[in-house]
């Protein structure tokens, strides 16, 4: 694309030649001819000034200096690079095809234009629809539903009943539909409480390697539109998370959790059964949630969870600890000394 095509598309402003070609994206530091980077830091200013890229992308806040690259002013640089990265670097693209190793039921429906890969397995009455890829070694169970333009990567398993929407992106050994961990218990063990719910991924929703979604005991785990789950989060059953949320790595959590819109959670999170997280709310890495607690809008962190304010004052008074205990040591001398006296 021309300098001048990418301005028209994130309709930002250009400054220099606007003929100038650009093949790819780079970072900043060694972004060279033919790459287009970005800059949203005023740190990096004078960096930026001083790149070799073909074109950069800055804030509106950005001073027009003199630099050998196209610029181009937009309103969230980082947002705008996103955006081009999608026209610079389109996913890959596959012809329609069913591989000769994949094992297709006769009752599947699938699309004209999709992809099914080297032993993949699609059970009965299974739905791919438009344009999706289902890499090698994905296994679709009976009565499946795959929305249009979804790309499920290598060894994905969607069990039996469960429903992806569109444009859903699923990587390498995600788990979607396992049973989830209920039991109950009498005097000779535990017995399996009843796991026949199901499973509902919105739409655009993407979700890391290994992660696991479970299905409900009774009803439906739900994913909402448009909400993002890293690497190996587990997500249990009766669990309702809503839409355009974000949760990190190695987060883990317990059944009938509810998630509200928006919502952000950092890695290695830990929830309780039943609790509740308010739209607005965003919960720091490690932070450990005790079951049937709200968590309201705000920043919180810490384990029990607690506000940030309260958790950074209490980081503070842990961190005097030491010398607390050397004042005590040298007021219970001093006292021991003044009881002597007295006597």
């Amino acid at each position: 694309m021309t300098t001048a095509e990418i301005a028209e598309h994130l309709n930002g402003s250009l400054i220099g030649d606007g003929s100038v070609m650009v093949e790819r994206i780079a970072a900043l530091e060694s972004a060279g001819p033919g790459d287009i980077a970005y800059v949203d830091n005023p740190k990096f200013f004078a960096v930026a000034t001083a790149s070799s890229a073909a074109c950069l992308l800055v804030p509106d806040s950005f001073e027009s200096v003199s630099t050998s690259s196209a610029l181009i002013k937009v309103k969230q640089a980082k947002l705008a690079f996103a955006q081009i990265a999608k026209l610079l670097h389109p996913p890959i693209a596959r012809e329609p095809a069913i591989h000769d190793t994949a094992v297709i039921a006769g009752t599947a429906d699938i699309a004209l234009s999709a992809y099914i890969g080297p032993q993949a397995t699609v059970g009965e009455y299974a739905h791919i629809g438009n344009n999706c890829r289902i890499e090698a070694g994905v296994v679709l169970g009976a009565n499946v539903t795959v929305g249009d333009d979804c790309v499920l990567h290598p060894n994905v398993v969607l069990y039996d009943g469960v429903s992806i929407g569109s444009r859903v992106i699923l990587h390498a050994g995600v788990c979607i539909g396992a049973d989830g961990f209920g039991y109950v218990r009498d005097d000779m063990g535990y017995h399996k409480f009843p796991q026949i719910g199901t499973v509902e991924i919105e739409d655009d929703v993407e979700i890391g390697a290994h992660t696991c979604v479970d299905r409900a005991a009774l009803g439906k785990t739900r994913i909402g539109r448009g909400t993002k789950l890293d690497n190996m989060v587990h997500v249990g059953h009766n669990c309702d998370i809503g839409e355009r949320v974000v949760i990190a790595a190695q987060t883990g959590i317990s059944g009938s959790v509810v998630i509200e819109d928006d919502a952000v959670i950092g890695g290695q999170v830990g929830f309780g059964d039943h609790t509740r997280v308010q739209k607005g709310a965003i919960i720091g890495s490690k932070a450990g949630i005790l079951p049937g607690k709200i968590v309201r809008p705000g920043v919180w962190w810490g384990i029990p969870i607690q506000p940030l304010d309260e958790y950074k004052r209490m980081n503070a008074h842990l961190g005097r600890l030491p010398q607390m205990r050397d004042d005590l040591k040298e007021l219970k001398a001093r006292v021991k000394e003044l009881e002597e006296k007295l006597r």
